[in-house]
């Protein structure tokens, strides 16, 4: 019973996707391939505020500019918002890893905008391309994050049983 919005050879991926990977994977790779594709993309705004975001308030440094801390933020919030529209109930992302530059300070005033666009996916990681600039068309920052679907309730209780 496959979504008539799938091409047919879907359904043939994801039993070779099963075989190969092990049971445990094929439900995690039968999610990307359902609701993920390379291309998708996201955004994020904010204007850096003093004693919100600046590096001083994140004691990332001690400048009235916007922080990286914050920066990776936005960066992490534009790879939700690609994200996001694919989800079925009880579905959410976590973010696996980061790499990035910031290559360009903001002053406190001035709004940044961040992009993430899904580059490609391998195994459980869907890999972004990441990209920061700030209201004066400067780009002040770029890299690579990378997130993995999971399930919200399966995904809390394990950590709930971890951490006792």
């Amino acid at each position: 019973n496959q979504p008539t919005s799938q091409p047919p050879w879907m359904g043939h991926l994801r039993m070779q996707v099963g075989r190969t990977l092990g049971s445990r994977c094929f439900s995690v790779a039968k999610i990307l391939a359902a609701k993920v594709e390379i291309g998708m993309s996201g955004d994020a705004t904010t204007q850096v505020v003093d004693g919100k975001n600046t590096a001083d308030y994140m004691k990332s440094g001690d400048l009235k500019v916007f922080s990286t801390p914050c920066m990776v933020a936005l960066m992490e919030e534009a790879a939700c918002a690609a994200l996001a529209p694919g989800f079925e109930d009880g579905e959410t992302s976590v973010g696996t890893g980061i790499a990035i530059t910031h290559t360009a300070a903001t002053a406190v005033g001035a709004s940044v905008s961040a992009s993430a666009r899904v580059s490609y996916i391998k195994d459980k990681s869907i890999v972004f391309a990441i990209s920061a600039k700030d209201s004066s068309g400067t780009k002040i920052g770029e890299g690579t994050h990378s997130r993995a679907v999971v399930k919200r309730e399966p995904f809390m209780a394990r950590l709930s049983k971890k951490s006792m």
